[in-house]
């Protein structure tokens, strides 16, 4: 088991959230994508941030986006097209949008 497996989503969150914050978005904004990505309400989302639900636990309960392979480009050096590995795909699709709303895209343009 890798080291991702076993990180909760719980302790990632923060980091996400300092990630945006620190470039003038909000945690609305963060959490609005989240939903979007996941399809999780945002009472949902609330015990994921407070719980100990790991990576595989947190997408097994996600009813993904359809549009989500929408969601292109390079993430920590490799293509996200590329990554074959459903649960690092779905990790690095979570990635790549918390890099676009870090970055300044409109939530619009996220929410493909």
């Amino acid at each position: 088991m890798s080291r991702i497996e076993t990180m909760t989503f719980a302790s990632v969150y923060p980091l996400y959230l300092a990630k945006v914050e620190k470039k003038g978005r909000t945690k609305e904004e963060l959490d609005t994508i989240i939903r979007w990505l996941t399809g999780f309400n945002q009472e949902t989302l609330e015990q994921m941030i407070e719980g100990t639900q790991t990576f595989p636990e947190f997408f097994a309960q996600a009813n993904l986006h359809p549009n989500i392979h929408q969601i292109k480009g390079v993430i920590c050096g490799v293509r996200i097209e590329n990554i074959e590995d459903p649960l690092m795909k779905n990790i690095r699709y979570l990635d790549k949008i918390v890099d676009e709303l870090a970055k300044g895209k409109a939530i619009e343009k996220i929410m493909r």
